[in-house]
């Protein structure tokens, strides 16, 4: 009777790693593909706390096609009773009325003046309500009912009223200001927070409940991301903002930048491919000033950083060029950067 060497199964276990490894990577396709494309667009946030706009920022915007303002209404902050409030709600003006043409504003044979368009939004521009809420704000349950403080009762819009849960709460309380002020139709709103691991599942929980409110107004709800959130599950939103800002430690900044260095960034590109949330970029081109023992430092980031930021996300997920946006709309912004600068971040 002859030997039979028994057959070594290591091929068979190559065999079955790789089958197994192409159906995860064809999983992940799939999830990834049932996604909804964002589609191409020009946007970027409006982060003051009165609405106006002036020429070179009316320029600006018709130069660079933009047709979307991620405008912040307010703040959610944590009050002394220890319940969720509002905070430095936007002031518009009493009566705005939509629709000046950004080819004729200057032009005097249309009766159209700087002025007037410091209090109306450009024709074909879409408003996006966007809502900053602090993450302390998230470590108590979503369904916390704060009353109205008494420096808003007197207020139109009012703070939060009672009576209701914080997600009907905030979504009725940007319709008010909305109808308040005439403003035109609104289609989205978009909330941002720095979640942590700690505050994660209360935040998710009460988005899903501000996607319910707002689904009700027909309304679609987007979410920012941070980069050290890309590690987590994706939030329960229509799409996500990544924010390629605000990436160092400020108590390190004379070794790298505190707003943006491609080093701080690169870390996370591992987790972008297969996020599982169609995601637009918003890249910075603010300057940050604050004093450091007396002294007044100023962050700005050089445009060649920026693009390269740019072309790294890009190359890792090629869909986020789709829809990009600046943070933030200022004219002293808009001429820290040359025209060639920005078709260059808003290139798609």
């Amino acid at each position: 009777m002859k030997n039979h060497t028994r057959p070594t199964k290591t091929k068979e276990h190559r065999r079955c790693f790789v089958l197994l490894a192409l159906l995860q990577c064809l999983a992940a396709c799939q999830d990834n593909a049932g996604m909804s494309p964002l589609p191409n667009e020009n946007a970027a946030y409006y982060w003051r706390t009165t609405w106006s706009l002036d020429s070179t920022e009316l320029d600006f915007l018709s130069r660079h096609n933009i047709t979307k303002l991620y405008c912040r209404f307010f703040d959610v902050v944590m009050a002394d009773d220890s319940l969720p409030m509002p905070n430095a709600t936007i002031r518009f003006p009493d009566d705005w009325s939509a629709g000046v043409s950004l080819a004729d504003m200057g032009d005097s044979a249309n009766g159209a003046t700087e002025g007037d368009a410091a209090e109306r939004l450009p024709e074909g521009m879409e408003l996006v309500p966007t809502v900053y809420i602090t993450e302390d704000c998230m470590h108590t349950p979503a369904a916390t009912l704060p009353a109205a403080s008494p420096s808003e009762k007197a207020t139109v819009p009012a703070g939060f009223p009672a009576g209701e849960a914080l997600p009907a709460k905030l979504v009725n309380r940007i319709l008010q200001i909305a109808e308040t002020h005439s403003l035109p139709p609104i289609h989205e709103i978009q909330i941002d927070c720095d979640y942590t691991l700690r505050s994660r599942k209360t935040y998710y929980d009460f988005l899903n409940q501000v996607r319910s409110e707002a689904a009700r107004h027909s309304l679609r709800l987007s979410t920012t991301i941070r980069l050290h959130q890309l590690s987590m599950p994706a939030p329960p939103a229509d799409y996500g903002v990544l924010m390629v800002y605000n990436t160092g430690d400020p108590r390190k900044f004379a070794e790298r930048n505190p707003i943006l260095d491609i080093r701080d960034v690169q870390p996370y590109m591992r987790y972008l491919p297969d996020y599982p949330l169609p995601l637009a970029a918003a890249y910075p081109v603010y300057s940050w000033q604050r004093y450091i023992a007396g002294v007044r430092v100023e962050h700005t980031v050089d445009s060649t950083e920026i693009t390269s930021v740019k072309h790294l996300v890009e190359k890792t997920r090629p869909d986020i060029a789709n829809t990009i946006i600046t943070y933030h709309l200022d004219k002293e912004n808009i001429k820290r950067y040359n025209y060639e600068t920005y078709c260059e971040i808003y290139r798609h």
